[in-house]
This record gives structure tokens, sequence and C-alpha cells, in this order.
């Protein structure tokens, strides 16, 4: 079955999708997406703006689907299901409760596994061998945002400077011209050979969709040919999640297993 390192993959789709969403004005009750209006480089324009505006989400939730393509083994999985993102003052939560899988051609079943983040603690309950995995990432006065812990594995756009994007990657807008989904902007992103990400990406796509004005998709490419690919489905920005949905029950019968912070530190030293 699938890496569990896919909760940092997704975690960094709603918040860097919504963030380009933000960044090129499109929010409910404004105009869709127009890319080009202006002689600036678009490319920093939607950069600047996403800075900016990144500080205005206070939460999303949506459905999803999680293509995960391996080229080489000519095997595909698809998991479907719901994510929620919540980000306050003190902290920020995110649960996704994947609900089927489907495999190459095989029927889709159903498949059950949670993943929540506190701030402070990954849990992940998989509903198929009946165990809860309790990952401790930050002490507890020192919470970490789910954005900065996307970081670590992905870049954020918004978050880092502009500059320092730029030392990454090659970055560019591109044009109806050049893509059939001339429905989305599409922003790509190519890993220079000097990046810290270039033992792991090498490419990356993020479509906006121009008739909702809302996020739709990114497919990343590892250096391992495996493809990711995210669509974001029906998201509502900024409505009220109940706090009971990031609340962790675990279920009767269920074995528990805790690795806390001391443990995680000593394996990286």
């Amino acid at each position: 079955m699938m890496d569990k390192r896919i909760i940092i993959k997704v975690v960094v789709i709603v918040l860097l999708m919504v963030g380009i969403c933000d960044a090129a004005g499109c929010v409910k009750n404004r105009p869709a997406c127009q890319a080009g209006k202006t002689n600036a480089d678009p490319v920093e324009t939607i950069l600047k703006r996403l800075k900016q505006q990144i500080s205005n989400l206070d939460s999303y939730q949506c459905r999803i689907e999680y293509l995960f393509d391996q080229p080489l083994f000519e095997s595909k999985t698809l998991r479907t299901g719901v994510l929620y993102y919540q980000r306050t003052e003190k902290k920020s939560a995110l649960r996704i409760d994947f609900q089927t899988l489907k495999q190459d051609d095989e029927k889709q079943q159903k498949y059950t596994e949670h993943f929540i983040f506190d701030g402070q603690w990954l849990t992940v309950i998989d509903y198929q061998i009946k165990t809860v995995k309790m990952h401790q990432l930050a002490e507890p006065n020192e919470p970490v945002d789910a954005f900065e812990l996307a970081s670590q594995n992905f870049p954020i756009i918004g978050f880092d400077r502009t500059e320092d994007l730029r030392e990454q990657f090659e970055i560019k807008l591109v044009t109806q011209q050049e893509t059939e989904l001339s429905e989305f902007i599409q922003l790509h992103l190519k890993v220079k050979p000097t990046s810290v990400y270039k033992d792991d990406y090498k490419t990356a796509d993020f479509w906006i969709d121009r008739a909702s004005a809302l996020p739709a998709r990114i497919t990343a490419v590892s250096t391992e040919g495996e493809i990711y690919q995210i669509k974001l489905l029906e998201p509502e920005v900024n409505k009220r999640i109940d706090k009971k949905v990031f609340e962790i029950r675990i279920p009767e019968g269920f074995t528990v297993e805790k690795r806390r912070l001391e443990k995680i530190k000593k394996k990286n030293d």
C-alpha cells in the first residue's frame, strides 16, 4: 500500500492551491481569473499577491481525489475522500478522511483511513489493519502550522520569498497555446540542478479553473518518475467548520502506537 508520506503531499495542495487562487484575485464574488492583463511579469505578480493574500485563509474544505502513478511498474492507485483545514491565531488543524481506493483496473472499494494533524501530533487511523499511529512532530508549547510541516518536504509557493523560490525553480506561466487545458491558468515549476528539492522532484504543475475561479489540481513528478496528481473538488473557502471534525476518536479494539518527538530527533541525528 502507499507510503504514509502521502499526508505531506496532500497538506501542500490545499494551502498552495488556495493561495495561488487568492493571489490571482480568485475569491468568491470576484471575476474569474484572468492572466496577462498587466505589463508586469505575470509570475512575479502571482507570487507577490499570494504572499499578501495567504493570511486571509482561515478554513478550507473539499472533496479530494489522489492518484499515485508508478509508470515503471505500470501501477495506478486512486484514492478519494474529504479534506478539512482550519487555522486560528494559536494553531492550525488538518484532517483528511480517505474513503475509497481503486487499484489499476480493479473495482473501486471502500477503504477507510484518516489523517489528522493538530499542530503537535499527526495521527493516522487505518481501519484495514485496525491501528492508530501517532507521530509527535512538535513540542507542546511550539505547535507547527500545516504549511510549515509541508514545506519540509515540498515547496510552498507564497511562503518562500520570491527570490528564494526562483533560486530553486524555473517558473513560467503556461499559455493557452501550450496546453489543451485552456480553461485553466497553469504554473509550471522545473527543479533547478542546484535546488534543495533536486533529489525528490523534477517538476510540478498547478492549475486554477478560469470559470469558477477556484483551485483545480496539481501534478508533481518525482526523480523516480512517480507521478502525484491531486484534484480538489467542490472547495469551500473560509466557511465555518465544526471543531468536532478535528477530534480524534479511537475505535474500540484498535492498537495504538505513539512515536514521541525525542525518538524522531534521535533518528535524524
